[in-house]
């Protein structure tokens, strides 16, 4: 399974970064293999505003299947939905914890954003 994790850094040892839209960087991995692409983010930390629905196209486009974050807004989430990208909400820790309690079946999908649109 292709997961995505919003994060403060470029590796598995840094923090969930709780935002998703604007997260410093989102890990691209496998969670067969433990193989992980970093992706630099900083192009939506900045942007005016569609920063989440951006950055929730490019994790679609890159086979994601679930998304581990702390907090996904209105605007990502109907556009990660559409993507087929089911969102992982409140994650927090490592990446490499996230990662580990998603896959003993330790988190819960979410029905609904949990932070409020940037208008």
């Amino acid at each position: 399974m292709i997961l995505a994790v919003s994060s403060k850094g470029p590796t598995l040892k840094d923090s969930v970064d709780p935002r998703f839209g604007r997260a410093a960087y989102i890990l691209i991995v496998d969670a067969d293999t433990g193989e992980f692409e970093a992706i630099d983010n900083s192009a939506n930390i900045n942007a005016f505003k569609g920063a989440g629905i951006q950055t929730a196209t490019m994790i679609s486009d890159r086979g994601a299947e679930a998304l581990l974050t702390g907090y996904c807004g209105p605007n990502a989430f109907r556009t990660l939905q559409a993507g087929g990208v089911k969102v992982v909400s409140d994650v927090s820790g490592t990446v490499k914890e996230a990662i580990e309690h998603f896959l003993q079946g330790a988190v819960h999908y979410s029905n609904e954003p949990n932070a409020e649109g940037h208008w």
